[in-house]
Parts: C-alpha cells; sequence; structure tokens
C-alpha cells in the first residue's frame, strides 16, 4: 500500500513497510522491505537471476474455520509471495530465501512463535527452496531490514521496553485466536 512507502532520503530508496497478513513483491533496486516482528515469521525470498524478490509477513502457521486462507496464515502468504515472483519471472529452482521472527515474547502463554518456526522451515524444505539464512526463536521482537535484489538483511533487537505495545497487542491477538476469534490485529 502507498501508505506505507515513503522514500528515505538519507538513503535514497523507498522504504516498505510490510504488516502482518501482507506480501510485497518487486524488482525495483531502490525499494527496501521492512517489518517487525515478535512471533511472527517474515519470509524474504529472491530469485537473483530473474532480479526480483519479496517479502511475506505472517502470524500462525495455519488457520482453522472460515477464515483459514486470510493471508495472515502462513501457508497462504508463502504461496501468495511464490507465486507473486513467479509472475515477475522467478523460477522456483532459483529461489532462495531468509526467515525471521518467531520470538517467544509473551511468557506464560503458548508459544506460537516455535510453531511458526517449524512450519516455516519445513514449508522451504518441502518446496525444495534454498535457505539462505535469517534468524529464528529468541525472546525479543526485531525489526528487519531486507534488499530484495541483493539478498542483503538487516536486523535490530528491539528492547522490551521499547515493545510494550507490540507484546500487549500480541497478547490480545494470540488470545482472541485461541478463543476463537478472528479480528487479528497484529504487527
Amino acid at each position: 500500500p502507498q501508505s506505507r512507502r515513503f522514500f528515505n532520503e538519507a538513503d535514497a530508496c523507498w522504504h516498505v513497510q510490510v504488516t502482518q497478513g501482507e506480501t510485497h513483491v518487486t524488482g525495483d533496486a531502490r525499494e527496501i522491505l521492512t517489518t517487525v516482528l515478535g512471533s511472527c515469521i517474515a519470509a524474504c525470498r529472491r530469485d537473483p537471476a530473474a532480479g526480483v524478490g519479496g517479502m511475506n509477513h505472517f502470524l500462525l502457521a495455519r488457520g482453522t474455520g472460515p477464515d483459514q486462507e486470510a493471508l495472515r496464515y502462513g501457508v497462504n502468504a508463502m504461496e501468495l509471495l511464490i507465486n507473486g515472483l513467479l509472475a515477475r519471472g522467478a523460477r522456483r529452482e532459483r529461489l532462495e530465501a531468509k526467515l525471521f521472527g518467531g520470538a517467544a515474547v509473551i511468557p506464560g502463554l503458548s508459544d506460537v512463535g516455535a510453531g511458526n518456526i517449524r512450519f516455516a522451515r519445513a514449508y522451504l524444505e518441502d518446496e525444495g527452496i534454498a535457505f539462505a539464512g535469517g534468524d529464528l526463536g529468541g525472546v525479543l521482537p526485531r525489526r528487519i531490514q531486507y534488499w530484495p535484489l541483493t539478498g542483503r538483511a538487516r536486523q535490530r533487537a528491539m528492547p522490551v521496553c521499547d515493545a510494550t505495545g507490540l507484546i500487549a497487542r500480541e497478547r490480545a491477538a494470540t488470545q482472541r485466536h485461541e478463543s476463537g476469534g478472528h479480528d487479528v490485529e497484529l504487527f
């Protein structure tokens, strides 16, 4: 969405914020994809030969009920990202991926992040997509920047004191999901 795409004078690049449930694919060397993750996962994929890459951001591995095809679920977000890359000339056998997120940011609740990590790793293996690195797990939220054409990624851990609001939103969304609610509002 245009509202989350802005030009940064400091690096002369367009920054695109990819939020929960979104996917962005680009062939523009001046775009940097960014996101903030807690237990969510961001899959960053590219085809270096085709000069195209992208990022998704998902909340949970799989959904149930009437919204099981929502883009906040990994199984759907992963397919959407692959299809977006293929539509821009990528080839499945050349795809490489970096994975970020899956933190256990909320002590005492089910470890959503660990389930997301298991799903994301298994998905890449099942699809034959090369794993090119990343950072998964831990207990701190993180900010990610990804340069989709080069595969460069930068991560910054967010101290818990900076993440209080983010943790509160994640706790509420996790509780809504576990109780059957489907109006997840997460980063």
